[in-house]
C-alpha cells in the first residue's frame, strides 16, 4: 500500500486519458489535459461521471457508486472528517485582548494644507521655519527634481529626440 501511495504521487507517472485512449499523460499535467481533452470529446463526457473523493478519477455513469464505495482517496477524506470533529470538540477560543489604540487625530479641526495659499507644485517642496498658517513669513520654493527632469519654460516644448515626424 506505502510504495503504491508514493507511485501515484510522483509527477512524471503516466496516466492513461479517459478520453482517449492513445493520450498518454504525465501526471503533473493530468487535471489539466482532462478538462481540454473534455471539452474535445463531449460524447464521451457525457458516459463519464467526475469522482466525489479525486477529480482525476473519471468513472462510466454505471458504475460510479461502486466506485465511491471503493475509492482510495475516500479514505484520507474521512479522516480529515474524523480529525475535525475530534478536535473541534478540544479548540476553544481564547477571547480576544486586543483593544483600540488611543487616537490623537480630531478630524474637526481644519487641516494646516487647506489653510495655506500656496498652489501644489509637482516636485517643489514648500519650506518654512514656522509651520504656523498666521505666520507672515514668505514660503521659499526649492526644487527636488534633477535638472534634466525640470518642467520646460515654454509650452509646446519638443525632445530633442524626436523630430514630430518632419522627415530629415
Amino acid at each position: 500500500m506505502e510504495e503504491t501511495y508514493i507511485d501515484s504521487l510522483d509527477p512524471e507517472k503516466l496516466l492513461q486519458c479517459p478520453y482517449d485512449k492513445n493520450h498518454q499523460i504525465r501526471a503533473c499535467r493530468f487535471p489539466y489535459h482532462l478538462i481540454k481533452c473534455r471539452k474535445n470529446h463531449p460524447d464521451i463526457a457525457n458516459k463519464l461521471a467526475t469522482c466525489p473523493f479525486n477529480a482525476r478519477h473519471q468513472v462510466p455513469r454505471a458504475e460510479i457508486s461502486h466506485h465511491i464505495s471503493t475509492c482510495d482517496d475516500k479514505s484520507c477524506i474521512e479522516q480529515d472528517v474524523v480529525n475535525q470533529t475530534r478536535n473541534l470538540g478540544q479548540e476553544t477560543l481564547a477571547e480576544s485582548t486586543w483593544q483600540c489604540p488611543p487616537c490623537d487625530e480630531d478630524w474637526d479641526k481644519a487641516d494646516l494644507w487647506e489653510q495655506t495659499s500656496t498652489p501644489f507644485v509637482w516636485g517643489t517642496a514648500n519650506y518654512c521655519g514656522n509651520n504656523s498658517p498666521a505666520s507672515n513669513r514668505v514660503m521659499e520654493h526649492k526644487s527636488n527634481l534633477a535638472s534634466g527632469m525640470r518642467v520646460p519654460k515654454s509650452l509646446p516644448y519638443v525632445l530633442p529626440w524626436k523630430n514630430n515626424g518632419n522627415a530629415q
